[in-house]
């Protein structure tokens, strides 16, 4: 496009600069040419008038006209002293008188107008050039035809000297705007280039590469969009690259909790078949089959529950959080009763808008990994409350903990902070994740602060009303 660019402006250039050098050496040979014809004219005429008087009175005092035509020119000699003018008069057609005639008159001359119309023409003779002006005298001497020849030859030569050092310095011109013409385009282009430059490297991989940003004109405009683009794509692939490894991430923890199970049901199957057992060792057998099936059979549930909320709507309506929170005393009973927890509810709000099946699940499986993270007579406090303008509900325990390195994973589905995968105290590591999507439709943000041994604190910020 460059080499494009600069052969059309250079051709165009060259096209309408060199037209009016031509325009202007032809006008100028124009006025040349016409400014010698003007000059024989005005010395063919005062020439003439002037011999018109002499014949006048060289008739008068009856002297023969004929013998007396070489004393009557000789005075306007003076104008032939530079030998650039000529003088020639003809009686009809016979050459009466010469002053150095050296060149070949066309017949033409001989013959000029009758009305008393002159001739002038540029004549090319031997390589010189003359202005020729030709007429008749005035009658009675109409008889004589006056030629006057004036020698334009240096001022011809001086127009195409001229000419050519016009052509020489347009030519010399037209070099050093080439070279500038080339730089400027270089100069234009050159964030072009850096752009396909750039676009290869990004297409290479290089997301972080910028163009250099100067000034304030278009250019810069054009490369701080393409820089904000190239940001736009870097951010996009980084939240790809991130997505997919999450996906991974998620299947190869999907099929290492299918796995396990799996291997028991199959383990303890295979000893029914080939092994003679008791009553009691096939039923402790079995027990072990549908608990491990059990076990699937919830974790497909999840999964169903977090794709349900990725997908579909809720139902919003105005819920008491007296209720919701009484819903999950009684769903817990038994294990707080068990692990003799102390736990207090304290509702600083009436309500709240949302799904009750919904938010009735978020705050079991809240309150449920609380009680797991607190030892023997531990302490749970759930409370409801509107904290700068907006509805809270935060969820507090004196239990366990969460490490700082991994309190930002906890609501990714299938994430154990336990390497052992220990699930003592917990099922297949999806009630956070659908705790998370639960907030996330009800337009809440889920917010943790744990410290090891002090406890964890769980708040729910609803931005709606």
């Amino acid at each position: 496009m460059k080499f494009r660019t600069f052969l059309t402006t250079l051709t165009l250039f060259l096209i309408a600069f060199n037209l009016g050098i031509l325009i202007i050496a032809v006008t100028t040979f124009k006025d040349t040419v016409n400014r010698a014809e003007e000059r024989s004219l005005n010395e063919h005429y005062f020439i003439a008038s002037a011999l018109i008087k002499d014949f006048h009175a060289v008739e008068s005092r009856g002297t023969d006209i004929d013998g007396s035509v070489g004393a009557l020119l000789q005075p306007y000699s003076y104008l032939s002293g530079d030998r650039k003018v000529k003088l020639a008069l003809y009686k009809g057609n016979q050459l009466v008188y010469s002053n150095r005639l050296e060149i070949s008159i066309q017949s033409h001359f001989l013959e000029p107008p009758k009305n008393g119309s002159r001739l002038a023409a540029i004549q090319h003779t031997d390589g010189r050039t003359y202005a020729i002006v030709s007429g008749q005298l005035p009658a009675p001497f109409d008889l004589y035809t006056m030629v006057y020849i004036y020698d334009t030859t240096d001022a011809v030569t001086a127009w195409k000297h001229m000419k050519n050092m016009l052509f020489f310095a347009g030519a010399i011109l037209s070099g050093l705007l080439a070279l500038g013409l080339l730089a400027l385009l270089n100069r234009i282009f050159k964030p072009l280039s850096q752009i396909s430059q750039t676009s290869r490297y990004i297409a290479a991989g290089a997301y972080e590469t910028r163009l250099p940003v100067f000034g304030h004109d278009e250019l810069a405009e054009v490369a701080q969009s393409f820089n904000h683009m190239t940001a736009e794509i870097q951010r996009q692939m980084t939240e790809l690259i991130a997505a997919a490894e999450k996906k991974q991430q998620f299947i190869d923890n999907f099929a290492h909790e299918l796995r396990t199970p799996l291997t028991a049901i199959y383990g303890y199957a295979e000893y029914m078949q080939k092994a003679a057992l008791t009553e009691d060792d096939r039923l402790s057998a079995i027990g072990y089959i549908m608990s491990e099936s059990k076990r699937m059979q919830t974790m497909a549930y999840q999964l169903l529950e977090l794709a349900n909320l990725n997908n579909d709507g809720i139902e919003w309506e105005t819920q008491n959080v007296s209720e919701l929170f009484q819903s999950v005393k009684q769903t817990l009973h038994n294990k707080i009763a068990e692990k003799e927890i102390r736990i207090e509810f304290l509702c600083e709000m009436d309500d709240i808008r949302g799904d009750a099946c919904l938010l009735q699940s978020l705050f079991v499986n809240l309150v449920d990994n609380a009680i797991k993270a607190c030892g023997m007579g531990g302490y749970i406090m759930v409370r409801a409350a509107i904290e700068e303008g907006r509805r809270t509900i935060s969820i507090q325990d004196n239990g366990r903990g969460i490490p700082p390195e991994i309190l930002g994973h906890i609501t990714e589905p299938f994430y154990r902070a336990e390497k052992s995968r220990n699930r003592k105290d917990g099922g297949a590591g999806l009630g956070l994740a659908i705790c998370k999507q639960i907030a996330l439709s009800h337009g809440a943000e889920l917010e943790f602060m744990s410290k090891p041994g002090e406890g964890t604190t769980v708040t729910i910020k609803f931005t709606t009303s």
